[in-house]
């Protein structure tokens, strides 16, 4: 680690503000914090109920900069001129935003010397929006990666800075993703800015018409819809595996579906979408409008995520051949 106290001012690091909420951002935060750059401020959403007792919690940016004793800001917003006085008197060189969720007025991108960065986890202008990672699994993209932005008054919109490419294996869920993009980033993050302040960077504009939206994940968009192929609900599976966690209905009970396999078929079922048409020790098989679904770890109502064979061992009565799992677009109320 650098001994920022004895760097000469040739080497000297960026006064940087860190803006960021989630486990995502605070690995970023910790790359910055491990280099020769100075974070002088974070700025980080407010505290959010959690837990059993429902108390209010800090998110792990927040966490993280109150370990290494950097001042913490939680504005509801950023968009009044006290907020803009108060960035202005930290004299930043830079603002480097990951995974923050409040939007940067105008004023405050203007407002660090060097403008405001933002670490964004997809190959720009793919997927813009709060969930790049999971709906690039969904779409069946081969390859997904980081892309540093400056940041500009749009969603992002801005000139990229530089790329990192990252491949999406056939196994990926929405977690193990998250977890390589978020090391991909976060280890050339330094780097990247040192070449910022060298100014050997050169801003690329994006191609708008190639844009997508990267809506953010809500639960009822989880449910298994059978009436797709088979490949589709995989995918669905592995992106919203660990949240929100796709499910289906076995009569009034909700089931969750943790991991499964599609199984191509050029032979028309003659079951229904939803129906179990095939069980074994290592998976439940569930008809779709095309091909098979391979259910492999399950979670039922009240308990753990099992696999298949150690769901079968107790529940086998309610898993034959025959039995059809139900979409009830009603359910999300339920959730």
């Amino acid at each position: 680690m650098t001994d920022k106290a004895s760097t000469s001012p040739e080497q000297a690091g960026l006064k940087i503000i860190f803006a960021g909420t989630p486990e995502f951002a605070a690995i970023h935060l910790q790359a910055l914090l491990d280099s020769h750059h100075q974070v002088c401020a974070v700025y980080t959403q407010p505290d959010r109920k959690a837990g059993r007792g429902r108390k209010l919690q800090p998110g792990p940016v927040k966490a993280l900069a109150l370990e290494h004793n950097i001042p913490v800001f939680q504005p509801l917003s950023l968009r009044s001129e006290e907020e803009e006085q108060s960035m202005a008197a930290l004299g930043a060189d830079l603002m480097v935003v990951v995974a923050y969720g409040l939007i940067l007025p105008t004023a405050i991108l203007n407002t660090p010397r060097l403008g405001c960065v933002n670490v964004h986890a997809s190959l720009l202008p793919r997927w813009r929006g709060a969930a790049p990672i999971q709906r690039a699994i969904l779409a069946g993209d081969a390859e997904t990666g980081i892309c540093y932005m400056q940041m500009d008054e749009g969603l992002d919109t801005g000139d990229v800075l530089y790329r990192l490419h990252c491949p999406i294996n056939a196994s990926e869920t929405g977690g193990s993703l998250h977890d390589k993009l978020a090391q991909l980033g976060s280890e050339q993050l330094a780097e990247v800015l040192g070449l910022l302040k060298e100014g050997k960077l050169e801003a690329q504009p994006q191609d708008n018409d190639r844009a997508n939206y990267a809506s953010k994940l809500n639960k009822a968009e989880a449910q298994l819809d059978w009436h797709q192929d088979a490949q589709t609900l995989e995918r669905q599976v592995r992106a919203f595996n660990p949240w929100p966690v796709t499910f289906t209905h076995l009569d009034k009970d909700v089931v969750r579906v943790w991991q499964a396999k599609a199984r191509a078929t050029n032979k028309a079922s003659e079951a229904l979408p939803g129906t179990i048409v095939a069980v074994s020790k290592q998976s439940i098989d569930v008809a779709c409008a095309k091909g098979v679904l391979c259910l492999e770890v399950l979670q039922l109502p009240g308990g753990k995520a099992l696999s298949c064979e150690q769901v079968l061992a107790s529940k086998k009565d309610r898993l034959q051949p025959g039995v059809r799992f139900t979409f009830q677009p009603s359910s999300e109320k339920r959730h």
